[in-house]
């Protein structure tokens, strides 16, 4: 996930230049730590008590809920960067992320 997100994000600062960076970047970094943390913890939890997958996956909901709330007053606040650029790179890597954790937790459950 951490590799396709940031040779994306490298394929779209070398095309956009400076018309999307650091925005892009922003857009990127939120949901990608987001994944890869509640990834790490699923996967950990499966291989240890397989039945408690469910019970952490709701804990990082609610987290993840704070998180991308405080995240995003951050970044657009605080940082002052342009919301249009974000919000757009959030979105796109949100939506993708999470598509490839959902495959990935597909293949976790299928398999013994």
């Amino acid at each position: 996930m951490a590799g396709a997100a940031l040779g994306s994000w490298l394929a779209v600062a070398a095309a956009g230049g400076d018309r999307v960076n650091p925005e892009s970047f922003f857009g990127m970094l939120g949901p990608l730590v987001a994944v890869c943390a509640s990834w790490v913890t699923v996967k950990r939890t499966h291989q240890r008590a397989p039945e408690r997958v469910m019970a952490v996956m709701t804990i990082w909901f609610a987290l993840k809920f704070v998180y991308f709330g405080a995240y995003v007053v951050l970044v657009v606040w605080l940082l002052s960067l342009r919301t249009g650029p974000f919000i757009i790179a959030f979105v796109s890597y949100f939506i993708a992320l999470y598509a490839m954790q959902a495959m990935f937790l597909r293949r976790l459950s299928t398999t013994k």
